[in-house]
């Protein structure tokens, strides 16, 4: 979590960020001000960054791109920079590199977001990413990190015992079953096994609940879902298009999640455990996140 606060930093919270780390690859989720000092506090390698993903363009959510390009150019990046955000976001880079473009010595490949449901805007052969659109005034986007489904390992101790072959061994790791020309079967279920269950998470912020959200998000394993006021303030919350506790720990109930972090807190609170109270009336599993804190998948 780099950065946790909404629209008006508070002392030691930042503005929106998150890096994700799977399977190899870095990537930033929202790029609020101050995102490099939390980068460099935190140790995340920004030289290691693989994609940038902007929910919208509130400043809350952008104002740190800038430095941040602009620092990846003076550490001498060469590789590709991908960055997929709304199409508003197009006319802010174009800006950036007309006065800032020289110190850049890596291409910047930047994918605008469209869709009206969700759709697979990255994918590789380990994890697949899917964005979908919020209810936040402008055009905002959700993301979705999936695992895809692994191919099944073979026991080790069953090649020695069948005394499989290469060919029997690429049969089970598709989760077939041999059938060897003397007709006995050896089953993949009893050589062969799944390494491990596919995870995903998921980043809705900024949003005010919406009818196919619960929907959208149905399984994932831990959904971040804003919470930027207490349930106290809920009409205010409707009129800026934010959610409250309630209304996220709903969200993640009804999705069927397995936990939920929240966050974006309103700046006239600085109790964030009163958010987390609320929340797990009705999603137990709700933790509120601060800034700095790290989180297993």
């Amino acid at each position: 979590m780099l950065g946790t606060a909404s629209a008006m930093p508070v002392k030691g919270r930042n503005q929106s960020a998150q890096a994700l780390h799977v399977h190899g690859r870095l990537f930033l989720i929202d790029c609020g001000e101050g995102v490099q000092y939390s980068m460099v506090q935190h140790h995340v390698p920004m030289m290691k960054l693989d994609s940038i993903f902007l929910s919208h363009i509130h400043g809350d959510h952008v104002f740190g791109f800038m430095g941040l390009l602009s620092t990846l150019g003076m550490k001498g990046r060469q590789i590709p920079l991908n960055i997929f955000a709304p199409p508003a976001f197009g006319p802010l880079l174009k800006f950036f590199l007309s006065y800032y473009g020289d110190g850049i010595g890596y291409e910047i490949r930047f994918t605008p977001l469209k869709m009206k449901e969700p759709e697979t805007i990255l994918e590789t052969k380990a994890i697949r990413v899917e964005a979908f659109p919020l209810n936040h005034g402008i055009e905002t986007f959700g993301f979705r990190f999936s695992e895809k489904e692994p191919p099944f390992n073979v026991h080790k101790e069953a090649i020695g015992r069948y005394q499989l072959s290469l060919t029997e061994i690429g049969t089970l790791k598709r989760g077939e079953d041999v059938l060897r020309a003397d007709g006995s079967v050896i089953p993949a279920s009893a050589a062969a096994y799944k390494p491990f269950v596919p995870r995903s998470y998921a980043y809705c912020s900024d949003t005010a609940p919406f009818p196919e959200e619960a929907e959208w998000l149905r399984g994932t394993t831990v959904l971040y879902h804003e919470a930027t006021y207490l349930q106290e303030l809920a009409e205010q919350g409707a009129q800026r298009h934010h959610s409250t506790t309630v209304q996220a720990a709903q969200v993640a109930l009804e999705a069927g999640v397995q936990k939920l972090l929240i966050g974006h807190y309103s700046s006239r609170t600085t109790d964030t455990k009163a958010y987390e109270a609320e929340c797990r009336r009705v999603f137990p599993q709700t933790f509120a996140a601060s800034d700095g804190e790290v989180y297993d998948i």
